[in-house]
């Protein structure tokens, strides 16, 4: 016996053993060989089930150690009964919990260096283009030369400033500091000023806008749903054609009150309906200024507003947007 104190036990449990057995003698040798064998088989069955548990703890042990050094791989289920085998059920839980979560946070950093390729490579086309333009402008005499290298530059920056904007926000909303208020507000006045930063572009293309949107009353925070929601029409405005048509409406339901951003533009391919959420995905019909963190920022903000996104969509007739902010969470 290694350890100390089942030691003292044993010493203990042995004297008692010999001194009963001395008092037994006094009035019977036989019972006092009876007394003797008794205390010598208990510290015998001790012993032996003391051992058997101890080699128990260190298997665990062992195994506990083999897990702090990256091994998953060992399975110590047990459904036999007794206190070392709920505790060995117990770390398995946990270990098989560690083990989930290790793997997560291995796709974590595999997506993180994936991200962070995706928006060097986003920031990196402007800033080249820039640069070029700079060097341009250092010879080029003509005015109106200029002037149109200096309209590129800033359209390349107005870019990189919404980019840059839009992946902030993307990561507040990761990390769970982004702070959203639960306030009612107009669907109307919040159209308002949805569409107000486009009104310009929209009589550039001569894009028909169709709107009707009750005052109806929306519990969330105002200036997130808008942002969200100018993502979708940004994403209608560049794919839909000059001459085009854009409409958006809004109905009040007992559940839910629904808005519909409805375009008839190029449309979405089917095989690429189910990744157009997914962060930086380009598909067949997006337009060579497309980043493809606009929608996934969209629908990120609305899920935290208790709100859902989907799309339908047919290329060459138009794509559907529809969101629903859900009046409470059952």
């Amino acid at each position: 016996m290694t350890n100390k104190d089942n030691r003292i036990i044993i010493l203990i449990a042995v004297a008692v053993t010999i001194l009963f057995s001395g008092v037994c003698a006094f009035f019977s040798l036989v019972c006092a060989l009876i007394c003797f064998l008794m205390g010598a088989v208990l510290c015998i069955i001790f012993a032996v089930v003391t051992k058997k548990r101890i080699e128990k703890i260190e298997m665990l042990n062992d195994y506990l150690s083999l897990v702090c050094s990256g091994k998953y791989d060992l399975d110590i289920a047990d459904n036999t009964e007794g206190e070392l085998s709920i505790l060995k059920n117990n770390l398995y839980k946990v270990i098989s919990l560690l083990k989930t979560q290790n793997e997560m946070l291995k796709k974590d950093k595999v997506a993180l260096a994936d991200s962070l390729a995706d928006i060097s490579h986003q920031l990196k086309t402007p800033l080249t283009s820039m640069m070029v333009m700079t060097d341009l402008l250092k010879t080029e005499q003509d005015s109106e030369k200029r002037k149109e290298f200096v309209d590129v530059m800033e359209t390349q920056l107005d870019k990189m400033k919404w980019l840059i904007s839009t992946l902030l926000k993307l990561s507040k909303l990761d990390a769970g500091t982004a702070d959203f208020k639960k306030e009612d507000f107009s669907l109307s006045s919040a159209f308002d000023e949805v569409l107000k930063p486009f009104l310009i572009t929209l009589e550039l293309k001569e894009i028909t806008l169709e709107r009707d949107v009750a005052n109806i009353t929306v519990k969330g925070d105002k200036s997130w749903s808008v942002q969200a929601i100018q993502n979708i029409v940004k994403n209608c405005i560049e794919h839909t054609e000059k001459n085009g048509r854009l409409s958006v409406s809004a109905q009040d339901t007992n559940i839910y009150t629904q808005v519909i951003i409805k375009d008839n533009g190029c449309g979405i391919a089917k095989e690429d309906l189910p990744h157009i959420f997914e962060r930086f995905y380009h598909g067949k019909n997006s337009s060579k200024d497309s980043v493809g963190i606009g929608l996934a920022f969209a629908k990120a903000v609305l899920e935290k507003e208790n709100a859902t996104v989907t799309v339908t969509s047919e290329e060459g007739v138009g794509s559907v947007f529809e969101i629903r902010f859900y009046k409470s969470i059952v």
